[in-house]
């Protein structure tokens, strides 16, 4: 798209720009409304406090970029709502990183509202009441569409949406927000339709617990011949507990119940493809789903950080007593958000916990090799296996939707 400010008759740097060029920048950028937005309080006693300025432009700054990060999430759920071609993988990673970044900014913002001492903040706090950013719509909207869970949040006056009072497009939003599949349920759908799951072809899952117990045997046989008793001991109750984590996800009724208790999120056959990926991540067809979760934990990660950032900082301006402008137990309420309840993707955080060494690693097939290095053309392909096309492969229930 061409510069909406520049004059397109070739004109050079320095000329006059006249009525006929179209569109200035900051007719573009609506700068008028942009810059004339900033609103201090501390102006009607006739003595405004100079770092309101810098609290409100922080604010609408976040605010701005909380609307990026809902635009490409938004268009992120889009495209995963739909079976995945792996031409629009690249534009998932794409439009994840971006959302990674943006961030990655917003947790070193924290550091500029920083240059603020207690008492500065103090000089305009009271006109502050009784705005919070607990009431931020979008930060809500943004929770909701990423996964994070009713049930799981932290209770403050019984229900999150009491802070939005009779604002009922704020109430009518959430309400959507919260009954559209967010990008958790989405990603957890197309785990599960990760290829070499099933039971009849590759039967990974299958593979993957008998190398598991062919290494806890192996290693139990080493801590046997361990001649010091105490050493001994240690080591095979070490290789029990080991043996009860990885009961943990073999065992299915044990997932539901951990899946009841919120400690884990996604379904059985999801969590199954998580670990596929990862441990095959290497394979063409797996290296930009790996790519995909990597990313998916970073964005758990950075707005756990930006928490933690906030935390410090209010702690720092107002102590861990004093109550939140907005009626919140301000420091407590904040901290209490830093636990892994709050995180959408912990189970990828958690698939550490289950691997286990290459050499034990279950080796793939001829047939799901081949499977693996297929490449679709717009539903097609022209690689032939045993004289069929990619389509007949596809339709024959031979090629699995994974990316």
């Amino acid at each position: 798209m061409a510069c909406p400010y520049r004059r397109n008759d070739g004109a050079l740097d320095g000329d006059q720009l006249g009525e006929e060029a179209g569109m200035l920048y900051g007719e573009y950028l609506m700068l008028d409304k942009i810059l004339g937005a900033q609103r201090l309080l501390s102006e009607s006693d006739n003595a405004p406090v100079h770092d309101e300025h810098l609290f409100i432009i922080t604010h609408q700054a976040y605010e701005l970029w909380f609307k990026q990060i809902i635009f490409e999430l938004d268009s992120v759920r889009n495209i995963f709502s739909e079976v995945l071609e792996e031409t629009q993988t690249l534009e998932i990673l794409k439009r994840l990183n971006r959302i990674v970044l943006i961030l990655k900014v917003l947790v070193d913002q924290v550091m500029i509202l920083e240059t603020m001492t207690p008492l500065d903040f103090m000089d305009f706090r009271n006109y502050l009441r009784p705005a919070s950013g607990f009431q931020s719509l979008q930060f809500r909207l943004l929770e909701n569409k990423l996964g994070v869970r009713a049930d799981l949040r932290v209770k403050y006056n019984n229900n999150y949406t009491k802070v939005f009072g009779g604002d009922e497009e704020a109430l009518r939003k959430i309400e959507l927000s919260e009954s559209q599949p967010s990008l958790a349920l989405l990603v957890e759908r197309w785990l599960e339709r990760t290829p070499g799951l099933e039971a009849t072809g590759f039967n990974f899952w299958g593979k993957y617990e008998k190398s598991v117990n062919d290494l806890l045997e192996e290693q139990k046989q080493i801590a046997l011949s361990e001649p010091v008793e105490a050493v001994k001991q240690y080591r095979l109750n070490d290789l029990e507990k080991r043996r009860e984590v990885y009961e943990s996800i073999f065992r299915s009724e044990i997932h539901e119940a951990l899946l009841n208790r919120g400690e884990r999120r996604f379904s059985h056959q999801a969590l199954q493809g998580a670990i596929l990926i990862t441990f095959y991540r290497d394979e063409p067809r797996f290296s930009q789903p790996h790519q995909i979760l990597n990313l998916l934990m970073d964005i758990d990660c950075l707005i756990t950080k930006w928490r933690y950032n906030h935390v410090l900082m209010v702690q720092r301006m107002i102590g861990s007593s004093q109550l939140g402008t907005g009626g919140s137990s301000g420091y407590q309420y904040l901290r209490s958000t830093l636990s892994d309840r709050y995180k959408v993707f912990v189970d990828l955080f958690n698939l550490s916990t289950f691997l286990i060494p290459r050499s034990h690693i279950p080796h793939l097939t001829a047939d799901m090799r081949s499977k693996l290095c297929l490449w679709r053309n717009g539903g097609t392909n022209d690689v032939q296996e045993n004289g069929k096309t990619g389509l007949e492969i596809e339709e024959n229930g031979f090629e699995e939707d994974i990316v």
